[in-house]
C-alpha cells in the first residue's frame, strides 16, 4: 500500500502538482518529476550547497526538505534565474571565469541571488562568510568572490 499523496507546488511561478511519497525529497520532485535538473545533488546531507534552491526567497538544502512540506511555499530554481539571457550575476560569473566543471554553480547562484538582494553592498568578507556554505572543488573560490563583488557594483549601479 503506497502512502503517495497529490501535492501542488509553486516552482517558478508556476503551479505544478505530482504524486510524492511522504519522504521524497524536494530535490528529487524538482529533477525526476518535473525536469528541473539545474539544481544538482551533491552530498545529500545538505553540506555542499549544489542543492540551493529559494523557497520563499530564502536559500534552502533541497537535499534536506521534504516535498510535501512544501506545499503553499514559493520555490524558486536556478532555471527561474536570468530570463531571457543572463542575470547580472551569472554575467560576471562568466566574465571572472568562477565557474569551471559548473556542478557548485547552480547553488552558488541561487544563494548570492538571494544575498545580493538583501545585501546590495557587500564586503569581501561578506561574501566569502556566504559563500563558504557552498562547496567547490575547481576554483579555488577567488574568482567566484571577485564575480560576486563585480555583481554586486552592476547590480547597485542598474538600480540607482
Amino acid at each position: 500500500m503506497s502512502d503517495a499523496r497529490l501535492i501542488s507546488l509553486i516552482v517558478n511561478g508556476e503551479t505544478r502538482e505530482t504524486m510524492v511519497e511522504p519522504r521524497k525529497l524536494l530535490v528529487d520532485v524538482l529533477r525526476e518529476d518535473f525536469g528541473l535538473t539545474g539544481t544538482h545533488v551533491g552530498c545529500e546531507h545538505g553540506v555542499c550547497g549544489a542543492c540551493t534552491v529559494l523557497i520563499d526567497d530564502q536559500p534552502a538544502r533541497a537535499c534536506l526538505t521534504y516535498a510535501v512540506q512544501m506545499e503553499g511555499h514559493e520555490i524558486a530554481t536556478i532555471e527561474s534565474v536570468g530570463g531571457i539571457g543572463l542575470s547580472p550575476l551569472q554575467e560576471a560569473m562568466h566574465e571572472e571565469h568562477g565557474l569551471q566543471c559548473g556542478f557548485c554553480t547552480p547553488g552558488i547562484i541561487m544563494t548570492f541571488e538571494a544575498f545580493l538582494r538583501d545585501t546590495p553592498d557587500p564586503t569581501e568578507e561578506e561574501v566569502r562568510d556566504v559563500l563558504s556554505g557552498n562547496l567547490c572543488r575547481c576554483t579555488g573560490y577567488q574568482n567566484i568572490v571577485a564575480a560576486v563583488m563585480k555583481a554586486a557594483a552592476v547590480m547597485r549601479e542598474v538600480r540607482s
